[in-house]
């Protein structure tokens, strides 16, 4: 029931599950449970900040108790010997690699460890990192989160050398393909406990137009990514016109936006339909809901 309130708390307020636990603690409106959650959460940040990789391990497995639980158990022999295994493998990353990141480890054991288990070439789907990938070629490549934020990552975009090392790792990625290449995104998703809405990658913009084929849950098409004119090459009649796309172009806001209007404050652009006079926006206002408002009349600043 604690876990259904918090997530109905972060939904409300616009917040990750952290937080709202955060807040539920200092409000005094949890049990005593959620209060050592907050402390070990806490402590092991503490622990990331101050600790070797391994010994952040060996702290994670030991607070979180974790380790007396097994100790205790009948049949915690096995599972004690797992927790031991993740603290060798930690040991070795770090010999091994150059970062001694967390993130980084957790993507080596979740990712590179996978794409051992079978080998190049064989009638398997392979996932890795783009780290990973590099040096390897496969017949059809996806390259999955293309929004600003996921990749380019939030933490590069606002530095220089940061956005051109992103750069980089996306080259790295599309080289990987030999065939097929394919980008995916999402309009919008949940991360953190927030539900937030994307935007395209500005990797996508910096190539040409006529090597893409746009695949949605409307259809097909070979519309340029951010409008303008095409020549009749570039859209074969048997490719139907993804106007949608095309009209949110034309307009002044993205989706994903956020917008102020003067009565109903902030909000998130949703969708946007029609030009000119009948150009419409739809918002999702943090105190007000989920509206649409005429763009000519509807006085919205960014």
């Amino acid at each position: 029931r604690s876990i259904e309130q918090i997530q109905n708390q972060a939904q409300i307020h616009g917040v990750s599950l952290m937080q709202a636990t955060r807040l539920a603690v200092q409000e005094q409106k949890s049990s005593g449970v959620l209060v050592q959650f907050v402390h070990l959460i806490d402590q092991l940040r503490l622990c990331s900040e101050q600790q070797t990789l391994t010994d952040l391990i060996k702290s994670c497995v030991e607070l979180s108790g974790l380790l007396s639980h097994y100790q205790k158990e009948r049949e915690g022999a096995d599972r004690l010997e797992n927790l031991i295994e993740l603290e060798n493998a930690a040991s070795q990353f770090t010999d091994e690699n150059e970062s001694h990141e967390l993130t980084d480890f957790l993507a080596h054991a979740c990712l590179e460890s996978g794409g051992q288990e079978t080998l190049v070439g064989s009638d398997a789907l392979q996932l890795m990192t783009v780290h990973s990938a590099k040096g390897l070629e496969f017949s059809v490549v996806f390259v999955c989160g293309m929004e600003d934020g996921l990749f380019p990552h939030e933490n590069a975009m606002s530095e220089a050398k940061g956005l051109e090392e992103e750069r980089r790792l996306a080259y790295v990625a599309i080289t990987r393909a030999r065939e097929r290449l394919y980008f995916t995104r999402a309009d919008q998703r949940m991360l953190h406990g927030q539900t937030r809405y994307g935007i395209r990658s500005r990797f996508l913009d910096e190539i040409p137009d006529q090597l893409f084929l746009w695949l949605s849950t409307r259809g097909f098409s070979r519309q340029p990514k951010m409008g303008g004119n095409t020549s009749s090459t570039d859209k074969p009649s048997s490719f139907p016109k993804n106007t949608t796309e095309s009209r949110r172009d034309q307009h002044a806001f993205r989706l994903g936006q956020t917008v102020h209007h003067p009565r109903f404050g902030s909000g998130i652009v949703l969708d946007l339909e029609g030009t000119g006079q009948d150009g419409r926006v739809q918002v999702k206002f943090f105190d007000h809901g989920i509206k649409w408002l005429v763009l000519s009349l509807a006085k919205l600043t960014t």
